[in-house]
């Protein structure tokens, strides 16, 4: 906590400081909104994200310049998505290309912002995705996992496109799409599975091992098969979980309200965390590991947000207590960190 604390928050801000310039820059002005509100809204992806930087060795700071440019994407197209000018999925799909470029040196940057009004972003998005290939580009036998990221990719840009539609769409598309996985994740539903889409974390973990200079094709399946579906699904989860009456209130679509009732949302969350633990034991640096599993438990259950779920109260204590000693100190410990940043 001490290192996250001094050294990669610290490292988190300077790059964001860049981006919010760079941002600043924007001609056109919903684009310039949404990019600015993207940041400012969502900083917490990119320090979360960061964490992995120190997997990353001595290129730890080359780490957190990739997390925080590929998050950074992740959180101005979800934007443009969801409080935009459009529905349109082929809009969609074309932003969303920008992500599989990133993670593409060799992929020419293309005109992301073909199929909508805006256009003028003062090469924003552009360069946040050079600055991706850029990282990627120094990462020995990058060749070795690229296609494994570049999947974990594919199935989080579907889940964006199917999303953001028109609200009468979104059910039936969503659906159609898991069933072409269904068969190699039966444990899963679809709303679950569209869950365990929409986490950049295995994403980052690839990256940092690979700048750090310990990837193998072994390794890559590992981690592929740990982080999906279930530590992404619990990241998800877990980030639903808490907004579950914002979400309401926009009308915004939320995968915890199609369960039965609050017993198996419960039931399925502790699912998520057991076998989340389970299938981190094959990983390497397990200690590490297990730190981003209690992390994620400690950091979304200190939110705020969970002070006004009183009728969520038992599954909070039952998730907290499931998850062991470390989670109950993450959660104490960012319940601290939020009270001195003035977020109570």
């Amino acid at each position: 906590m001490k290192d996250v604390y001094k050294k990669i928050f610290p490292q988190v801000n300077r790059e964001l400081n860049y981006w919010k310039q760079r941002a600043n820059e924007i001609p056109d002005e919903e684009l310039k909104t949404q990019a600015l509100a993207s940041i400012q809204d969502k900083k917490f992806h990119c320090q979360g994200g960061s964490v992995y930087s120190l997997l990353a060795g001595d290129e730890w700071k080359e780490a957190i310049r990739f997390i925080v440019a590929y998050q950074t994407i992740s959180d101005y197209l979800d934007n443009l998505c969801d409080r935009s000018t459009s529905l349109d999925p082929t809009d969609f799909r074309m932003l969303h290309q920008s992500m599989e470029d990133a993670l593409t040196p060799e992929n020419e940057i293309k005109n992301y912002y073909q199929y909508r009004v805006e256009q003028a972003d003062g090469e924003y998005l552009t360069d946040l995705v050079k600055t991706c290939q850029q990282v990627l580009s120094k990462v020995n036998n990058y060749s070795l996992f690229q296609s494994r990221m570049v999947q974990l990719e594919s199935m989080y840009s579907d889940l964006q496109v199917h999303k953001h539609v028109a609200h009468e769409q979104r059910i039936p598309r969503l659906e159609k799409w898991f069933d072409q996985y269904q068969e190699q994740w039966p444990m899963l539903s679809w709303y679950e599975f569209s869950a365990c889409a929409g986490s950049t974390l295995g994403i980052f973990c690839m990256v940092s091992y690979g700048l750090g200079n310990h990837m193998t094709e072994e390794l890559a399946e590992k981690i592929f098969d740990s982080y999906f579906p279930f530590l992404q699904g619990l990241h998800i989860m877990l980030d639903y979980f808490i907004d579950q009456a914002e979400d309401e209130e926009e009308g915004d679509l939320n995968f915890c309200t199609y369960y039965r009732d609050h017993h198996e949302l419960e039931q399925r969350l502790v699912y998520f965390v057991e076998k989340t633990n389970e299938y981190i034991q094959t990983l390497p640096d397990k200690a590490f590991h297990e730190m981003i599993q209690h992390g994620l438990v400690g950091l979304y259950l200190a939110d705020p947000k969970v002070k006004r779920m009183k009728k969520f109260e038992t599954i909070v204590k039952r998730l907290i207590k499931v998850s062991g000693r470390k989670s109950q100190f993450f959660h104490w410990n960012i319940k601290i960190y939020n009270r001195l940043a003035g977020r109570y």
